[in-house]
């Protein structure tokens, strides 16, 4: 059985700590609005959430490689004036941190630039609660890492953690529960979030936690069972 040494909580950022509350789509709706291209139907907006940024708009009708970089500036520029604030944390969260922060290192694995993901949490007063923060190149059109950012940021946050015996992904999209499964991790997907159970459980997820109360034990029993021999959760 893992110690407290020995075991980390990973946790995602946009749809697992903090709601954006329509900053994020609606952020890029107005970017491109701005720059005269098409507006997707909100299904298609809300997908948007988790991947990266870049990777996300250059799947949209009209987004160039000429024009991308625009986008995400004036995207950037209203997220920082206006979105980040109306950003809140969910209902639950801070508890859930402040119990697991007792217990393990906590570290941000986001596929959020990594300096704005800082500021976010300092915004929202959750910066304390974690040992690292990591994500994504401030440089939002930079490549996109080999095995993908959300892989990348998870192998810096196990890293600054030591690569302990134990650890636990908490997210709520697919992108999460694919980079548990690259490092070999099992993953809890949230229901609060933007993913569905069919998405998460498709994806792997080891177990679906549907409220922040329950999100402590249920990372407790993963760090002594990991994906084996431990109770239905």
């Amino acid at each position: 059985m893992s110690t407290a040494a020995d075991a980390a909580i990973l946790l995602d950022l946009d749809g697992t700590l903090v709601d954006p509350a329509g900053s994020i789509t609606g952020g890029i709706a107005a970017s491109l609005r701005l720059h005269g291209l098409p507006v997707p139907a909100p299904e298609r907006l809300n997908a948007l959430v988790g991947p990266p940024l870049r990777e996300g708009l250059r799947s949209l009708e009209g987004v160039t490689e000429d024009n991308l970089p625009a986008v995400i500036r004036d995207y950037r520029a209203g997220y920082l004036s206006h979105g980040m604030a109306a950003s809140t944390v969910y209902p639950g969260i801070r508890d859930a941190l402040a119990d697991l922060a007792s217990e393990y290192p906590l570290v941000v694995a986001t596929s959020k630039p990594q300096a704005l993901a800082r500021r976010l949490l300092r915004t929202q007063g959750l910066e304390d609660h974690f040992t690292a923060i990591c994500g994504a190149d401030d440089d939002e059109t930079a490549p996109v890492p080999p095995h993908g950012t959300k892989v990348a940021a998870m192998a810096e946050a196990l890293a600054a953690v030591g690569h302990p015996e134990r650890a636990v992904m908490v997210g709520d999209r697919h992108f999460d529960l694919d980079g548990a499964a690259h490092h070999g991790i099992p993953a809890i997907g949230v229901l609060w979030g933007f993913g569905t159970p069919a998405e998460l459980t498709g994806a792997g997820a080891t177990a679906l936690c549907e409220d922040p109360a329950g999100l402590p034990e249920m990372c407790r029993d993963l760090v002594r069972y990991g994906r084996g021999d431990r109770p239905a959760l």
